[in-house]
């Protein structure tokens, strides 16, 4: 962090600040802005970007911003040029800008989220993710894409993928080995609909099928398959355990120890523990003189530690996580290959031939976790990949989806992009 506080610095005193451009108007975005136009020197916010343009410009007038509306590369330079913030609801004109940096993306849309990334990839801009159900998807492919290309594509630090993923590199540098990781997770009810979530998402100003998919658990699976994507982590079975303890410092009561040393590490979550958000990693050793140590300075007795953080920011991180993308070519969270688990597609209630799966967090399905060796030998459906398509025969609830049972849209990149991870990046 010094480093990267330092480099910025140094950017500012040259008058050569970061300029950032952030892609959507919702929740999190509001959040970002106000950290980038509040925050570390060195950073500038030089545009946003929404297919909403009067939702953008409410957004940055809550932050005492008046924005430029832009249609073209040259327009938002010349903004940029004179210190101005740009507006446009066309994303080809932040990627075609040369002055924007590294681009946020924020939607959480898979569809609209992966025509983006690619253009911003093909015009060598590093992307920030502040979306999971597109990293969660298709994130191998469009990493390979950005690795080749020489950019990076990262999901961001802040949120819990990227809390486990700068852990878990502190427990290795110690000298000490990764076992666990996963989310401090407080409530978990795979039912939950955007009607029960409606009036605890209008309290907080999120959207109702936002709320439902942190509550119904595939918000949870998507972020497991982040990390285990960018680790090579396993996940022990379909949908994790849940291990449910009073604090995250129990789960080392729960772990099954065999089990874990039979894997190269594992992702999972305690449910309803303090402190109730952030994450955590189990870490091993065996050396006598390091348990020493450990239990001098109050870690336990061992062999397995937990390290764990009780936060996430991911709207203040995610300035951070473009400057170190921009500035040290380094990504917080990003698949290392192929993918090593999917988040595959569970219907939410009996679901009957003919009808539409409807949003992530909604009403038809959600999602969970499963290792992508056996999502592909039992052709099981993605959730990223099920939404939007049309039931060929009923389906029981609590069953996983296969491709069998919908009738794909034409069309959609997100499914060439599928046939490409999966023929590119064999596992």
């Amino acid at each position: 962090m010094i480093i990267l506080d330092n480099a910025l610095e140094e950017r500012e005193r040259n008058g050569r600040p970061l300029q950032l451009a952030v892609i959507g108007a919702g929740y999190m975005a509001r959040g970002i802005l106000a950290h980038i136009l509040d925050g570390p020197p060195g950073i500038r916010l030089a545009a946003v970007c929404s297919r909403r343009p009067e939702a953008a410009a409410e957004l940055l007038s809550t932050v005492a911003v008046e924005p430029v509306s832009t249609d073209s590369a040259e327009s938002l330079e010349r903004a940029v040029a004179v210190g101005k913030i740009a507006l446009t609801q066309d994303p080809s004109v932040v990627c075609a800008a040369a002055s924007i940096d590294v681009v946020i993306e924020t939607t959480g849309e898979i569809e609209y989220g992966a025509r983006f990334c690619l253009n911003a990839i093909e015009s060598r801009k590093h992307v920030v993710l502040v979306n999971a159900e597109l990293d969660a998807t298709v994130g191998p492919i469009l990493a390979s894409y950005a690795r080749r290309g020489g950019t990076v594509l990262t999901n961001t630090d802040g949120d819990e993928p990227g809390v486990v993923l700068n852990l878990l590199r502190y427990v290795r540098s110690i000298g000490l080995h990764p076992l666990l990781a996963g989310n401090i997770k407080g409530f978990l009810d795979h039912s939950r609909t955007p009607e029960t979530q409606r009036e605890f998402a209008e309290s907080v100003g999120q959207r109702p099928e936002m709320v439902t998919s942190f509550a119904d658990g595939t918000k949870l699976a998507m972020e497991a398959t982040l990390v285990a994507n960018a680790t090579g982590f396993t996940v022990l079975r379909r949908g994790m355990t849940g291990f449910r303890v009073d604090h995250v410092g129990d789960v080392l009561g729960q772990v099954e120890d065999s089990q874990l040393v039979r894997t190269e590490g594992a992702v999972d979550f305690v449910l309803g523990a303090s402190p109730g958000s952030g994450a955590f990693v189990v870490g091993r050793t065996e050396n006598p003189l390091k348990r020493e140590y450990l239990r001098y300075f109050k870690m336990g007795d061992g062999p397995l530690y937990v390290f764990y953080q009780p936060w996430h920011l991911p709207q203040a991180d995610a300035p951070l996580t473009a400057a170190r993308a921009a500035l040290f070519l380094d990504a917080a969270v990003s698949p290392r290959g192929a993918a090593v688990c999917e988040v595959v597609a569970i219907a939410k209630r009996d679901l009957q031939a003919g009808e539409e799966v409807d949003a992530i967090g909604g009403f038809t399905v959600y999602g969970v976790i499963e290792r992508a060796d056996i999502a592909a030998n039992e052709d099981l459906l993605p959730i990223g990949v099920a939404i939007g398509c049309a039931l060929r025969r009923d389906v029981a609830a609590n069953t996983a989806l296969t491709y069998a049972d919908v009738e794909i849209p034409p069309g959609r990149l997100v499914d060439r992009l599928r046939d490409e991870q999966r023929s590119q990046l064999a596992p």
